[in-house]
């Protein structure tokens, strides 16, 4: 969250997202739970991030945050890509969810603007879809503190709606939730990375599938040693 924003702003806009996801995790699994075995773009960003992780020396020992990982499903196709993934949520009722269903992976309960997390020890960090509900002034704290948990040389992906628009999402999964979605340009999201020392190694961005309301864009991006 942006420092000039007052804290009780900060907790009325968390508890509306946690709350909107806790009401949804049981559907949001068995709806997107198998989503990536359609998305072959989606698959290949992934295995690029986790190769690049792999690759980078002491980075294959260093374990990989998956933020906003909702019911666990991604940090799961992750593992199964050789990295040492785990887990972060702002929604109980989705951990719960990615415990009771990889219950060989660890899941925390946790925002990821305020990580419990040592500086500079992690190998990677995937936010996957995770900055949806932040708004774009808000980007440049929470990629610092992206930052600020990779160690020198560790990569993070990140994949978001691309566009210029905010809109509002009254119904999902079956349910109310009220939120809003943010869309963002890629030369945007590029430029508060590299504002917070990450450099762009690569983007690519897809056409919407499916029920998909926007094209899809993936940010690959290094921590500068």
């Amino acid at each position: 969250m942006s420092q000039g924003m007052k804290e009780t702003g900060q907790t009325a806009d968390l508890n509306s997202v946690r709350a909107a996801y806790d009401a949804v995790a049981v559907d949001y699994a068995r709806l997107l739970g198998t989503e990536l075995a359609r998305r072959p773009l989606d698959r290949a960003m992934l295995a690029a991030f986790a190769e690049y992780v792999r690759g980078d020396g002491s980075g294959a020992a260093r374990a990989v945050a998956d933020l906003g990982c909702g019911p666990g499903h991604v940090t799961a196709h992750l593992g199964g890509l050789g990295v040492r993934a785990f887990g972060v949520d702002l929604s109980p009722a989705m951990v719960a969810v990615a415990r009771r269903t990889y219950p060989g992976l660890r899941f925390e309960v946790g925002s990821m603007a305020a990580l419990d997390v040592a500086d500079a020890v992690l190998g990677g960090v995937l936010a996957w879809y995770a900055t949806a509900h932040t708004p774009p002034g808000e980007l440049p704290a929470l990629f610092a503190e992206f930052a600020r948990v990779l160690a020198p040389g560790g990569h993070l992906l990140i994949a978001f709606e691309a566009g210029d628009e905010r809109a509002r999402l009254e119904h999902a999964y079956g349910r109310p939730v009220g939120l809003d979605v943010y869309r963002t340009p890629p030369e945007l999201v590029a430029g508060l990375l590299a504002g917070a020392g990450l450099e762009e190694i690569a983007r690519q961005v897809r056409r919407p599938e499916g029920d998909e309301g926007s094209p899809r864009a993936f940010l690959l991006a290094r921590r500068r040693s």
